[in-house]
């Protein structure tokens, strides 16, 4: 998949559990303001409504050239997965406490696609363990290519 926007936030917000690519229904407008890369992913998460998933709070700017037929850029998207799927997605956070929240956003062919992660939220601690782990990773490759 050719990555148009991702949710760099995400990674350090939660822990992913699991992770998913499903399609997702947008307008002609939609389509190419995301092919232009004006995706806003932050505040994402899933929703699951009467059987169905849809994408909630992910903001994708109006385009340019659309004229009178511009879409509502913070509105519900459908997302395209399988009856079981969302079935079991849904279970899990209903049960557990989990959320989905959306990684990326990219196509696949001429497909747009959104690659989503059920996760659970890490606590402040676990937020201090990954930034300490990161500056270590770059103080670690420094001293190499130092050594270099």
């Amino acid at each position: 998949m050719k990555v148009l926007a991702a949710n760099r936030r995400a990674r350090y917000e939660y822990e992913f559990l699991e992770r998913v690519t499903a399609g997702i229904s947008l307008t002609g407008s939609e389509v190419k303001s995301v092919r232009a890369g004006h995706v806003k992913l932050q505040d994402g998460w899933v929703a699951f409504e009467a059987g169905e998933a849809f994408l909630a709070g992910v903001h994708i700017a109006p385009y340019d050239n659309a004229g009178y037929a511009n879409h509502d850029p913070t509105r519900r998207r459908k997302l395209l997965l399988h009856r079981r799927d969302i079935a079991r997605l849904a279970a899990k956070v209903a049960e557990k406490g989990l959320t989905v929240v959306p990684l990326a956003v990219g196509l696949e062919g001429n497909w747009v696609k959104v690659e989503l992660a059920l996760a659970k939220g890490k606590k402040l601690y676990d937020k201090r363990e990954t930034i300490k782990r990161r500056e270590l990773d770059r103080e670690a490759e420094a001293a190499m290519k130092d050594r270099r």
